[in-house]
């Protein structure tokens, strides 16, 4: 591969990996992760679980119902429970059995900021749409030989397609990032937690945020110094085309004194007429 288009190729790469980090992202659920307290169930048919109160009946007296005696006291009632939180779903684990309970994360925020997750879920699809776009153009440098003119219009189009899909992207972090606060502090009570942190997913978000601003300024840099180049060819071209008129001008110069001093073709017909003309003609000669 040619140096040129060895270098073309790495910068498709960054590209790529962005586009990655964002489909990734976008499709998992691990934005955020946490615990949840919740209440231990009674082992009423389970009387050897871990996850359960346990508990003895007691006797019964003139008929009255038994007293329940009920071992587990303060936080031994609750366990904490799992959960993760993308944009689309909310999972928890569940308890005394495989797998996992998943409800729409929409169901969960309060009705008047769901506005506001679509607006964020817009961003980040066309943060996906211009990074792609991105890829493509740059693609194209990679397999196609073109003039170098073409090639600064698509390094001018990457940078303005990668700095508009990080700054989509960041507004599309940060609105979702307040949309989970909210609905931490005003969500209902089964969903509550009762600690959280942001998961990999989200750092992966922010990684394809960095990722588009760096190749945003990659392709400025290389747009800019393409322009200063072929500014400076160009200075270089007028300066040389005074030099070489002078250099032509006594050329020119020379052939018009070889003109001037030629016989002319007047001057050749009278010669060659007063030649042939017998001797006692008359002298004078017209000529029209």
């Amino acid at each position: 591969m040619e140096p040129a288009r060895r270098q073309r190729a790495l910068t498709l790469l960054p590209v790529g990996l962005a586009l990655t980090c964002s489909l990734t992202a976008v499709g998992s659920s691990y934005w955020c992760e946490g615990t949840r307290r919740v209440a231990k169930p009674l082992c009423q048919d389970r009387p050897g679980a871990l996850h359960c109160i346990h508990y003895s009946p007691g006797s019964a007296d003139n008929g009255s119902q038994a007293v329940q005696y009920i071992w587990e006291m303060g936080d031994d009632k609750f366990i904490q429970r799992r959960f993760h939180v993308g944009l689309w779903h909310s999972c928890e684990e569940r308890l005394g059995s495989p797998g996992e309970k998943c409800r729409s994360f929409q169901s969960v925020i309060p009705a008047e900021e769901r506005g506001v997750l679509w607006l964020s879920i817009g961003a980040e699809v066309l943060n996906i749409l211009l990074t792609l776009m991105s890829a493509v153009l740059l693609g194209s440098r990679v397999s196609y030989h073109s003039s170098g003119l073409h090639w600064l219009k698509v390094d001018a189009s990457v940078a303005i397609l990668m700095v508009l899909a990080g700054l989509l992207a960041m507004v599309a972090h940060m609105m979702y990032t307040t949309i989970f606060e909210i609905t931490v502090n005003l969500g209902p009570e089964d969903w509550k937690p009762q600690t959280w942190d942001y998961g990999w997913s989200y750092c992966l978000a922010w990684c394809s945020f960095a990722l588009c601003m760096a190749v945003s300024v990659m392709a400025t840099s290389r747009y800019t110094a393409a322009r200063l180049e072929i500014a400076e060819k160009k200075s270089v071209q007028r300066g040389s085309q005074p030099s070489q008129r002078n250099f032509q001008e006594p050329k020119s110069s020379k052939s018009v004194w070889e003109t001037e001093a030629a016989p002319s073709p007047a001057e050749h017909a009278v010669i060659s007429v007063s030649e042939h003309l017998p001797s006692d003609a008359p002298g004078k000669v017209s000529m029209c």
